[in-house]
């Protein structure tokens, strides 16, 4: 007895137990709580407070009603959760910087965009807007299914009707269980013009999609999208990231001193903590030149004023306070919602047919009630006319009977009446029997039969289901569209640093041997004669020196190999700019070098395709071929390029298509010619081949890229130099001594660059003090291989030529006073020879 009195014990697996309920859980909170539908984008508790208001009669013509009558209906019949859950919701919905198109009338204190709650559901009032009734149009004709409420007692609907694309005017945000939404509002219009166009054209691309209908986000607290790129990839995957940059103006006072003016702040951005972080960073000094900060925000609209000290730059401030604060936000647009109850992200032409199918089924639906409703009352139109047809007999018959079911009985048995039509008859006032009123059955009749007849016409054309779909969204269209408010800048990336909106220009960048590294605008400086004294390009100590200059664009990509054979990359634009004679900014800050290292060649590189390589060659005259795009992706933190014998150090890399003469000049003088395809292509952390062979004191100082027709540049570091025909260069094997190219002596010193030039380039002689010339490579002398060159530059004491770069030529503007002595010809000592060596 006492056995079957001891509860049932079941032993269970805990851990599936926890799979199980854990599934469930997550399931529920996915399809029941917080994701929204493709087809009406609402979630549960916003369609069931949209659909208890429907149901009190809040409608928008009516008058407002406490909110918390709606809340409590809400919880009571459908949404078994917590009071303030609901209001909360309800709040949102009625909030214009939260919702592009507010579906819920508010009436008293519903918040602020400064984060302000709003009032309690006791004091504030509501009712639907006028947009929501759209979102509920013909709810009564059984154009979307009920399902029972959590206790059975209720109806409510699965989906609403929603007669324009909420989902994505509106948009949607959600956190669910191991996945979230965040699907942001869009202009109606273009909505619903993309809409019409995939019903007209179902192959129409998400490209056509975007340039013809579809701008991108519209969010109702305006702001500017910077760039499309974000939202390309929105549209065509389904997930993607914008940056918004709030709207601002700098006005000029009368007084001398600048005030930036914020009239828009990015979506979902607080303003009042926002204004407390500018305060906090002005406090902190880590922005600088802002005097006053004021709120003069009010009902007509947003406007912050920030007054700016007489010196400060308004639009350098104005970009850090984009930099470190959220008047410049990014947005994590991922468009998940529910598909036919599964979690799905959805590109942008994926949604759009989602919500033309579902209205498909709403008119459907809507054109089949409404036949079955005509069906029926010319059912009943047609017993009418019977009974007029034969009055008398009808009339003779219902006296004789003596009940009603026996009338009725009477009737479908004479007449072969149905017992509606029967009923119908027996319910008729004698006022129809009057000439005019049968005359209104008989029109009556016809209208409906017509009816009919549209209404199955509808139902055996899907166009005309299409074209019924397209004039109520256009009807929607004409009654609520509205200007669009967010403004897409094309162009436009992250920050400040938006190289779009940076112009493109032709740079030099200069780096010295102590790692300072600067840009300047290769205008700076003007062309002068060959051997005039030069100017100071750069101001420098006595222990560092200029050792690379690069002509480059701010757009390209510039790589920079140092002598580990580490590769680095940054942009133009990203090199900071200083004036003609500043010394530059430590490498260290621009690139994450080590402390041993430094750098030994600069590639400016425009775009990264695969037929296309890079040579490296050593000092100790090793060279190899990698193919351009194995350095594509570059980290912060750079690449290993080459590997290096503990002895040796790369000196230099070039730019090549594959087909490309090689030629390795080295210090003693020796230069070598060959086809880089005698180096096979080797991968990205190869150690190369022997390229030149060297002897014990030499070592290469110059490897370059040798086309046909052009002349050899040889420049020593006593000042001196020469171009020489290419043709004196015969094509060797790799691996050779080379021949001699320059004869050297005391008087010239040693060779420090040797350059492929055409004579329409100008040239850039930096000398290790800093003091630069530029000249055009044309008026230098052209002589034989074996000759000293002449002098191109007039050194001081102590003084050598450190760097040689070329760029692009400049016409001369005028005359250099020092131009008349600063030819030195070259002597009967210039023009000895010697025999070549091989």
């Amino acid at each position: 007895m006492l056995d079957q009195q001891r509860p049932q014990v079941q032993e269970i697996n805990i851990s599936q137990e926890m799979r199980t309920s854990f599934l469930d859980y997550a399931m529920s909170v996915i399809v029941s709580r917080a994701l929204p539908d493709v087809r009406d984008g609402l979630k549960p508790v916003h369609r069931r407070i949209l659909y208890a208001m429907h149901d009190l009669g809040m409608h928008s013509d009516k008058a407002y009603k406490k909110s918390a009558r709606i809340v409590g209906e809400v919880i009571g019949k459908y949404h078994p959760h917590g009071d303030s859950a609901v209001y909360d919701a309800m709040v949102r919905m009625a909030q214009d910087f939260n919702f592009r198109y507010m579906l819920v009338d508010g009436h008293g204190n519903f918040g602020s965009v400064d984060g302000d709650a709003a009032a309690a559901m006791r004091y504030t009032e509501a009712r639907m807007s006028k947009i929501s009734m759209e979102i509920l149009k013909d709810i009564n004709k059984n154009t979307i299914d009920f399902a029972e409420n959590y206790d059975g007692a209720e109806k409510e609907p699965v989906v609403l009707p929603a007669r324009f694309p909420n989902l994505l005017v509106n948009g949607a945000s959600g956190i669910a269980v191991g996945m979230a939404t965040n699907i942001p509002p869009h202009q109606l219009g273009e909505v619903i013009d993309a809409v019409l166009a995939v019903s007209k054209n179902p192959e129409i691309s998400i490209e056509e999609l975007m340039e013809n209908y579809i701008y991108g986000p519209d969010f109702p607290t305006g702001g500017e999208i910077l760039g499309r790129s974000g939202i390309r990839q929105a549209f065509e995957t389904g997930k993607g990231s914008i940056t918004i940059r709030s709207k601002a103006d700098i006005e000029e006072q009368a007084n001398g001193k600048a005030r930036i003016i914020v009239h828009e702040i990015p979506f979902q951005v607080n303003k009042a903590r926002l204004i407390e972080k500018i305060a906090e960073l002005v406090r902190d000094k880590k922005i600088d030149g802002i005097t006053d900060l004021r709120d003069e925000s009010d009902r007509d609209g947003l406007r912050v004023v920030i007054e700016l000290r007489r010196d400060a730059n308004p639009n350098v401030v104005l970009n850090n306070l984009f930099k470190q604060t959220a008047l410049q936000t990014s947005f994590g647009i991922n468009m998940l919602s529910l598909v036919k109850g599964q979690p799905k992200v959805l590109n942008l032409k994926q949604t759009l047919e989602y919500y033309l199918e579902h209205q498909r089924e709403v008119i459907v639906r809507r054109t089949q009630f409404e036949l079955d409703k005509a069906e029926a009352r010319a059912h009943i139109l047609e017993g009418l006319r019977v009974a007029l047809d034969h009055l008398d007999e009808v009339i003779k018959l219902i006296r004789a009977s003596k009940t009603t079911d026996i009338a009725r009985d009477g009737l479908m048995e004479r007449f072969g009446l149905s017992e509606k039509q029967s009923q119908a008859i027996l319910d008729m006032r004698l006022q129809r029997l009057t000439g005019l009123e049968r005359e209104k059955i008989e029109n009556e009749y016809k209208e409906v039969m017509e009816l009919i007849g549209e209404l199955k016409a509808i139902l055996a054309d899907d166009e005309k289901v299409l074209e019924i779909i397209r004039e109520e969204l256009l009807d929607v269209k004409e009654r609520f569209n509205d200007t669009r408010r967010t403004e897409i800048l094309v162009g436009g990336t992250d920050f400040i640093e938006d190289e779009d909106l940076i112009p493109e220009e032709t740079v030099v960048v200069s780096l010295t041997h102590k790692g300072y590294i600067k840009r300047l605008p290769a205008t700076t400086y003007r062309a002068q004669r060959r051997g005039g004294r030069g100017i100071q390009g750069m101001g420098t100590n006595d222990e560092d020196f200029v050792e690379h200059l690069l002509s480059t664009s701010t757009h390209d990509t510039i790589l920079f190999f140092t002598n580990k054979g580490k590769v680095y990359r940054t942009k133009g634009y990203e090199i900071p700019e200083f004036s003609r004679t500043a010394k530059g900014l430590p490498l260290v800050n621009v690139l994450q070098v080590e402390q041993d290292e430094w750098v030994n060649d600069m590639i400016a590189i425009n775009e990264f395709v695969d037929d296309w390589y890079l040579f490296f060659t050593t000092r100790k005259g090793r060279s190899k071929r990698t193919s351009l795009q194995q350095f594509a992706n570059i980290r912060k933190g750079g690449l290993r390029s080459i590997n290096l014998n503990e002895d040796d150090e790369l000196i230099s890399v070039k730019l090549t298509d594959g087909e490309k003469n090689i030629m390795i000049g080295t210090k003693n003088g020796l230069l070598i010619r060959f086809d880089e395809q005698d180096v096979r292509q080797m991968g990205r952390t190869a150690a190369g081949v022997k390229g030149i062979t060297l002897k014990d004191d030499d070592e290469v100082v110059s490897m370059e890229i040798l086309n046909p027709g052009v002349e050899v540049l040889t420049v020593t570091s006593k000042g001196y130099g020469k171009r020489t025909p290419e043709q004196e260069y015969r094509v060797q094997n790799r691996g050779g001594k080379g021949i001699l190219t320059c004869k050297l002596n005391e008087r010239n010193g040693e060779v420090v660059a040797v350059k492929p030039v055409t004579g329409e380039e100008d040239l850039m002689i930096m000398t290790g003090q800093g003091v630069l010339i530029r000249m055009a490579s044309d008026t230098i002398s052209q002589t034989g291989r074996n000759t000293q060159g002449v002098r191109l530059i007039r050194l001081g004491e102590e003084e050598v030529v450190a760097t040689v770069a070329r760029v692009e030529k400049e016409i001369e503007e005028e005359n250099d006073e020092e131009d008349e002595t600063d030819v030195v010809a070259a002597d009967s000592e210039d023009e000895v020879t010697t025999d070549d060596q091989e």
